[in-house]
């Protein structure tokens, strides 16, 4: 056994008897072979037909139209001969006069009763074309049924294609709605966080918030300034806006720790404690911020 090539049904036939030289790639445009499609395959030599028996010479008919003589018919012995062709005539004749005799009576008999005749076979034809030929009312009928029919059909097909435009229009809509909603969200997200810079000022005023407190404008001084973050004022006011509407700080909380700061540095008093909360050189809360934090200490 021999392996042949064996090319997938979607590629091209190759010349008679071709085989693949080495190397050889199939061309991409062809596609893919089937899924476990076998390129090389045993080639199976056909086996010889067996020879078929020799029919002899058929055997000869004979000629037609000769007849073959019959042995005559030898007398049996004890019985009487057979009857001359002329006595067998003679009885021959008389039966089938008896018989003619009996077919004219029974056509005078027959021809007596019209009620037995057999309709011949083109009134019959005739009869039933008369039957399946249609009036006309009955025409007119059958075409106003088949028009109502049409008639019925094509509103239906309307209706099916008008039912399906609108279900189209309906989910387009939906789509654009979600397209728009989505985009929508994008954007209130994107102006939620803010550009990079602003993303950056919000960042470091959070680590500033936890490491010591502030108020919201000495906040902003801290990341605005030279010595500080450095940020644009736009983008400090950005962050620290941010922070207070994510719930970042509470400034009531942050005078109060201030205030406990500046008892721990040195004793004031209340008016005092309360000048240095509000200064724009010391903590720059706002009064009442600075009232209630000296409230909170007990001032």
């Amino acid at each position: 056994m021999v392996p042949r090539f064996n090319p997938p049904p979607n590629w091209p036939a190759p010349p008679l008897g071709w085989t693949p030289p080495p190397g050889w790639t199939p061309d991409p445009s062809w596609g893919p072979a089937p899924q476990g499609w076998q390129l090389w395959i045993e080639d199976h030599a056909a086996a010889p037909a067996t020879a078929l028996p020799r029919v002899g010479p058929a055997t000869a008919m004979p000629p037609v139209g000769t007849a073959t003589a019959l042995p005559p018919v030898p007398a049996v012995p004890g019985q009487p001969g057979r009857k001359s062709w002329l006595a067998r005539h003679k009885i021959l004749t008389g039966i089938g006069a008896v018989v003619v005799l009996l077919i004219a009576v029974a056509a005078l008999n027959g021809g007596n009763n019209d009620s037995d005749r057999t309709p011949v076979a083109g009134g019959a034809t005739q009869a039933s074309e008369q039957a399946d030929e249609k009036t006309p009312e009955e025409i007119a009928a059958e075409e106003e049924a088949e028009r109502l029919a049409e008639e019925e059909a094509a509103a239906e097909a309307e209706a099916e294609a008008a039912a399906k435009a609108e279900e189209e229009r309906l989910a387009e809509e939906a789509r654009l709605a979600e397209e728009a909603a989505a985009a929508e969200a994008a954007a209130a997200e994107a102006v939620r966080i803010g550009t990079l810079s602003q993303q950056n000022a919000y960042g470091q005023a959070t680590n500033y918030v936890d490491l010591m407190p502030f108020s919201r404008a000495g906040l902003i001084g801290q990341l605005t300034n030279e010595y500080g973050g450095q940020f644009p004022l736009g983008d400090a006011e950005f962050a620290v806006a941010r922070l207070e509407a994510e719930g970042g700080v509470d400034w009531n909380a942050e005078a109060v720790e201030a205030a406990q700061s500046y008892q721990q540095l040195m004793p004031m008093s209340r008016q005092g404690l309360i000048d240095q909360l509000t200064s724009e050189y010391g903590s720059q809360f706002t009064l009442d911020q600075a009232t209630h934090a000296v409230n909170t200490l007990g001032l």
